[in-house]
């Protein structure tokens, strides 16, 4: 699957419990976009979990053509609930595509509620990123809870589902079925599609047969002691 075709909106906002692997979701689709023609954005708006921030891979992405908007240097380092202003820029140029990387639960998407009257102006949409081997949201029905409580603070509401199951470098393409199985409980519970598992290129091959397709990452996201 293409980054195109997951990012069928002009604007997608990446939304989750901190954990699910949502900041090297967001920076493989940016990078899959600017590589696919598209001049884009990457907002990076999480400011709950310090240690995977796609500000931390700036000059890989500006290297590829994609503007990386964050909070100032002083706050790169500081657990704050700061939207950088430049946001605007993305809501209101609409030659750019827009990859929002947002707080990975209801706290941390608040940063976002602000913003809803003018991003529900604009052609977007809100995708929830699963990981099943998250312990809090590791059933249908936690997950589906966290997803309402996320829409309830943001004013959106989500249109799709992302299995992004892993466990870093150890992941399996077990732990992706696993993740599948997850999804497809979460997809009955809120009535919403499935509409890709991501999966490491070493991965992809062998998974076939799942009910959406196949969205192949790189790792670019180090741990701080990696």
């Amino acid at each position: 699957m293409t980054a195109a075709g997951i990012c069928t909106r002009r604007i997608t906002i990446l939304t989750g419990h901190y954990g699910t692997g949502k900041t090297e979701f967001a920076v493989n689709l940016a990078l899959s976009l600017a590589a696919e023609g598209a001049q884009v954005m990457l907002a990076d708006l999480d400011n709950v979990n310090p240690y995977f921030r796609s500000r931390e891979r700036k000059a890989l992405l500006e290297e590829a053509g994609v503007r990386l908007i964050a909070a100032p240097q002083a706050c790169v380092d500081a657990d704050v609930p700061a939207v950088p202003a430049e946001l605007l820029t993305v809501l209101e140029d609409r030659s750019v595509r827009g990859v929002l990387d947002i707080g990975g639960d209801p706290a941390g998407a608040r940063a976002l509620a602000r913003f809803q009257p003018k991003l529900l102006q604009e052609d977007c949409q809100l995708l929830y990123v699963l990981n099943a081997n998250r312990p809090e949201v590791r059933t249908a029905e936690t997950a589906a809870a966290c997803l309402r409580a996320i829409e309830q603070t943001t004013g959106l509401t989500c249109s799709a589902l992302v299995n992004n199951t892993h466990l870093c470098g150890e992941t399996t393409a077990a732990d992706i079925r696993k993740g599948a199985a997850l999804a497809a409980a979460v997809s009955r519970e809120t009535g919403l599609p499935v509409l890709c598992h991501t999966a490491e290129k070493r991965l992809a091959p062998g998974l076939t047969g799942l009910d959406a397709p196949v969205f192949p990452i790189t790792i670019h996201m180090k741990k701080p002691w990696e």
